[in-house]
């Protein structure tokens, strides 16, 4: 698919929605239109014994398609995100169909009470893009988003009750490029506190993050990218402080943090990282998504730095800056697969990069 092709490295970096015109647009709903339904091929289809599981769709109501819960959450997040920020969005009416079929009280009630027979669940990946998606019905102003966002509010509840009582209670951060990476939840979490106001939680999170992140220093990126990586440990790291440390405090901890950017190995964190173009299994797909998801750290870094005089900042500030749009351009290239171990979660990371300046996200969204 070739719907970035007129968008400019510049416009995917920006991260502004007038880079979306209608084909971009449409094609950055088709697959989470189409996966939100799809409930199978499914991470929970397993047969394990002699009895056959249960449907997704029996357990999951609102969130069974996309192969797992958590792309069924976010790939929600991106349709409704896209019916804010898109005037006269193409496929307005099958978006807002496709929500109100599955955002009913009935069908939440079902996922709360299948949250309160497997408390873990989905813990902390599948919470924060829940939370982010309580958060965009919040900013979107439209009947439909109030509707939406009522009903989704027990469920939202449960997570942010959940994620008071263990993710913001963790003994040790979790510095892996997958689900289980607890800086990337602690900066999901953080932007929802501060869409919604709730000052407590916020509160609680930035004591977190300077709990667990604020004396680190020199990152360990040698290891960086492991083959099932979809975030860097260090980038995720960097962007929720960015959340939670001053300017002034936040070159200063990043001039600590990644004390080289011209010398291995913290260089390596500013090339996109080579795809096959022919390896289409699912690690694949996830460094496709790591290319995405780089540039989005990387632009909100270097524009976390722009207004700070000092070394540090003039220092990491344009490296910075080229990194995130040469990981954008890599990212745009690849993320609207067709392969179904991308297609099914790969929109949403291109529509958060594209908009992550448009509120919700930080710096917009604080």
């Amino acid at each position: 698919m070739d719907a970035f092709e007129n968008v400019s490295p510049d416009a995917l970096r920006a991260g502004r929605a007038d880079a979306i015109d209608d084909a971009v647009a449409t094609a950055l709903a088709a697959h989470p239109l189409d996966g939100i339904e799809t409930e199978y091929p499914h991470y929970q289809g397993t047969v394990e014994g002699a009895d056959a599981p249960s449907r997704p769709s029996e357990k999951h109501p609102v969130f069974y398609g996309c192969f797992d819960w958590h792309s069924a959450v976010h790939s929600h997040w991106a349709l409704v995100r896209a019916l804010r920020l898109v005037p006269d969005h193409p496929d307005e009416a099958a978006i807002a169909e496709r929500v109100d079929e599955r955002l009913t009280p009935e069908n939440v009630a079902s996922e709360v009470e299948y949250l309160d027979e497997n408390p873990g669940f989905e813990e902390p990946y599948g919470w924060s893009w829940l939370l982010r998606l309580a958060a965009e019905l919040r900013l979107w102003d439209d009947p439909r988003a109030d509707a939406w966002s009522e009903a989704l509010r027990p469920l939202e509840e449960r997570v942010r009750r959940g994620t008071r009582e263990s993710v913001l209670d963790v003994d040790r951060p979790h510095r892996v490029g997958t689900h289980g990476n607890t800086a990337f939840a602690l900066a999901g979490v953080l932007d929802y506190a501060r869409v919604v106001d709730d000052d407590d939680l916020e509160a609680e999170t930035v004591t977190t993050a300077r709990r667990l992140y604020a004396d680190d220093t020199a990152a360990v990126v040698g290891a960086e990218p492991l083959g099932w990586d979809f975030l860097s440990p260090a980038l995720a790291e960097a962007d929720l402080m960015r959340r939670v440390l001053d300017p002034g405090a936040f070159a200063a901890w990043l001039d600590g943090f990644l004390p080289d950017l011209a010398a291995p190995p913290h260089d390596a964190l500013l090339e996109p990282v080579d795809v096959e173009p022919d390896d289409a299994d699912g690690a694949a797909m996830h460094l496709i998504g790591l290319n995405v998801s780089r540039a989005w750290c990387l632009a909100g870094l270097a524009d976390a730095l722009a207004e700070r005089d000092g070394a540090a900042a003039a220092r990491l500030r344009e490296p910075l800056d080229a990194a995130a749009r040469r990981h954008a351009e890599a990212g745009a290239a690849d993320v609207l697969t067709d392969d179904y171990a991308g297609s099914h979660w790969l929109s949403s990371f291109a529509l958060y990069l594209l908009t992550r300046a448009e509120g919700g996200i930080a710096p917009g969204g604080g």
